[in-house]
């Protein structure tokens, strides 16, 4: 499972070779379930056990504003935050030449289809920082501004209680063009 090392997936190996035998297939009947139930949100491509995601049935949500983001946990990254009030789009992946993918491989085409159909006034790319979430985000952005859309980035820069001497120059580069007024 990627995230897990050898040693982790060892211990979780064996922990689950020592559950008593009802313990063990109600978890595995739990993962197929799991599997089984949770689709894609047919509007924003998250994941979910309903008809529509938690975020896209919510009527206080401002559908006007679309935060695209890589994969699902940067969704609940953001929203863990409690101060985005907007919806979002899933692409399940960034643009990768080297790796073979392209916008054909990830939610593009949804993401396009959902801005021709919604009145989307604003997009924010939240993809990574690297040279994959640039090539995407720049990618996405070529196709939105000339449908009329704002299409905004995320502000890079230091983090809350970080000192100057030690962020590396890209960070502080980026820090001074994302830089407000006070």
């Amino acid at each position: 499972m990627p995230g897990i090392g050898a040693k982790t997936a060892q211990r979780m190996a064996f922990y689950i070779l020592g559950l008593p035998q009802d313990e063990a297939k109600e978890f595995a009947d739990t993962v197929l379930q799991a599997s089984e139930k949770i689709h894609r949100c047919p509007k924003c491509c998250n994941l979910t056990d309903k008809e529509l995601c938690p975020v896209c049935s919510d009527p206080k949500r401002n559908t006007g504003i679309i935060c695209v983001v890589e994969n699902v946990e940067s969704l609940m990254a953001i929203e863990s935050t409690n101060e985005y009030k907007g919806s979002y789009h899933v692409l399940h992946g960034v643009i990768s030449p080297l790796d073979d993918i392209g916008p054909d491989d990830i939610t593009v085409k949804e993401l396009l289809d959902r801005v021709h159909s919604d009145e989307v006034n604003e997009v924010i790319m939240a993809t990574g920082s690297d040279v994959e979430g640039e090539l995407t985000a720049m990618y996405i952005s070529k196709l939105l501004k000339p449908l009329g859309i704002k299409v905004t980035r995320l502000a890079y820069g230091l983090p809350v209680g970080s000192d100057l001497q030690y962020a590396d120059s890209v960070t502080l580069s980026r820090a001074i063009e994302g830089r407000r007024q006070l």
